[in-house]
């Protein structure tokens, strides 16, 4: 099968397979399309934690972005760990040439809370980056980074959504993963549509890598035509099926099954 469109991946590297880049490519696989990437830094981690962070020169990164989009235009960029903020004013420069939408996963804790971004790159994020996405998706804890509020219900993330929108973001999509509610919502909003998307809460400790299926999966959706809004909605399903497989790799947070939805892809598309 040709995949029906292409999407370029610039995040970290999980040696566990659960999330980073080794989640965003199954992903977009999973969904039809064709994955891309620069890899931002090289982890050591498995579901227990983190237990070593390799970072990569903004040079690196910049030249397989370059190589790469010379050779095979992306339709969308999803944008995940960007540990500095040399690499983040780096990224910038290259995919302003490139013009493509862009999905931003704030990456700033793992699952297991250790810190991969630090607070200098987590201004510069807020002030340069988070202008030029399409789409910025933070969970909970990052969204009380990057707005000061402190989240405790649905009211406290549309607040957040508001200030993000504020300061210059087009469309935000605030997850609701971290709430200790069993409804989860999640919240989308821009200047003209207000959405909350509502799921029963699924209860497994296997939810590593998430944060980054969702991005990628937004990303897919996007770049075969659907609709922003819709392209989250399909988004959360897609996530929603893939943590009730309920795989139980690990003695930790363990990754969700991105195959489990394969079959049923063309519903989706």
């Amino acid at each position: 099968m040709k995949p029906k469109s292409k999407i370029l991946i610039i995040a970290g590297s999980d040696s566990s397979g659960g999330a980073g880049i080794q989640a965003d490519i199954k992903t977009v696989t999973a969904l039809g399309g064709y994955a891309m990437t620069a890899i931002t830094a090289i982890t050591a981690q498995n579901t227990k934690g983190v237990f070593g962070v390799t970072p990569l020169s903004p040079k690196d990164i910049e030249k397989q972005i370059l190589v790469t989009c010379a050779d095979m235009k992306p339709d969308v960029v999803k944008i995940g760990m960007l540990h500095s903020s040399q690499v983040i004013l780096s990224v910038l420069k290259v995919i302003k040439k490139i013009k493509r939408k862009i999905i931003l996963d704030p990456v700033m804790i793992a699952k297991g809370g250790s810190k991969l971004i630090n607070k200098s790159a987590i201004k510069t994020l807020k002030k340069k980056l988070l202008k030029e996405s399409f789409l910025i998706t933070p969970n909970i804890p990052e969204a009380e980074v990057l707005t000061g509020v402190e989240i405790k219900n649905t009211k406290d993330m549309i607040k957040a959504a508001k200030f993000l929108i504020k300061i210059g973001a087009k469309n935000v999509l605030v997850k609701g993963g971290h709430s200790k509610s069993n409804l989860l919502e999640d919240v989308f909003l821009n200047n003209k549509e207000f959405k909350i998307f509502k799921n029963k809460k699924i209860k497994t400790k296997n939810t590593h890598g998430t944060g980054c299926t969702l991005s990628s999966a937004i990303a897919t959706f996007l770049s075969c035509g659907k609709p922003l809004k819709r392209s989250c909605e399909l988004g959360i399903k897609y996530v929603n099926q893939a943590i009730r497989s309920n795989l139980n790799y690990g003695k930790g947070h363990g990754p969700i099954n991105h195959l489990n939805s394969i079959k049923v892809k063309q519903k989706f598309l």
